[in-house]
């Protein structure tokens, strides 16, 4: 793989290409995850995604992995990511600074149905990093606030300093028209707040199940319990959506490594209606 530069219009043509982001700004998290900003450094257009999308991140001599786009599609300017430094490329990812440059692939992958859910409640349930993903369609949720109805966003983390993104947490907490739950599985000597797993808080939600649109990112158990509990509520499942990103592997296919069962994850998702991987959702990759 190589880098191009100057830009030279054939990004999209070729899957395989690389283009330099530089790295304007970073910041920490929690005590392994780092939130990276990048901008386009070869004079091309900005990347344009759609939420629930993912990129290659691709360091320099270390190798490249897969990390979905955790900012706002409406400033595709600002390519943000937040990493979890848990191996060799995502240590060294977590290790970048301002003036840093990098390698992106993508976007790829299919998207949250954000677009969709107009006109319908809209639930978003998220455990751990699982909250990154999901992100940029809370963005989209509340800057087109009107179009859709009952709002909830459900997160649950370890404990309180694993949360992520408290700041907007609080700020989105602060909004009348958002019911938002967040719990710890343990909370500590500062923590007000619920504890426990993720399930009982859908119990505390308003929605229509006829006409309701969930997204679930995180932990895939918590995932199936959450899917199983919404559709016993009177859910369809088809209206359900989940995220396999932890299968995804070269980003477009090719390696075959991203197969579960049919289907190969990097092109059929990583978002997917439960109701097509119900049966194997938590299946190993073959």
């Amino acid at each position: 793989m190589t880098i191009t530069a100057p830009f030279d219009g054939t990004i999209a043509a070729e899957p395989m290409n690389l283009r330099p982001f530089e790295v304007t700004a970073t910041r920490q998290e929690t005590h392994d995850t780092w939130t990276i900003d990048l901008r386009a450094a070869d004079g091309g257009p900005d990347l344009s995604f759609s939420p629930g999308q993912f990129t290659m991140m691709y360091i320099f001599g270390v190798g490249e992995v897969p990390i979905s786009i955790a900012g706002d599609p409406a400033h595709p300017e600002t390519l943000i990511h937040t990493v979890r430094a848990v191996g060799a490329v995502t240590n060294a990812i977590c290790a970048l600074g301002p003036g840093d440059v990098i390698g992106i692939r993508g976007p790829y992958g299919s998207s949250w149905p954000v677009d969709k859910s107009t006109g319908r409640d809209m639930i978003i349930v998220a455990g751990g990093i699982g909250l990154a993903p999901v992100r940029p369609s809370i963005y989209t949720v509340l800057e087109h606030r009107d179009d859709y109805g009952a709002f909830s966003i459900v997160y649950g983390s370890r404990t309180p300093d694993d949360l992520l993104y408290t700041d907007e947490i609080r700020e989105w907490k602060s909004q009348f028209h958002v019911n938002v739950q967040v719990t710890v599985d343990r909370g500590d000597s500062t923590w007000m707040g619920d504890v426990g797993v993720v399930t009982p808080l859908i119990n505390r939600l308003s929605f229509d199940p006829d006409h309701a649109m969930a997204i679930l990112c995180g932990p895939e158990i918590m995932m199936r319990v959450v899917a199983k509990d919404l559709a016993r509520r009177g859910m369809p499942p088809s209206d359900i959506y989940v995220s396999l990103e932890r299968n995804v592997k070269c980003g477009i296919g090719y390696c075959g490594h991203c197969q579960i069962g049919a289907s190969f994850i990097c092109k059929d998702g990583p978002v997917v209606a439960y109701d097509e991987v119900a049966d194997r959702l938590g299946m190993e990759e073959l």
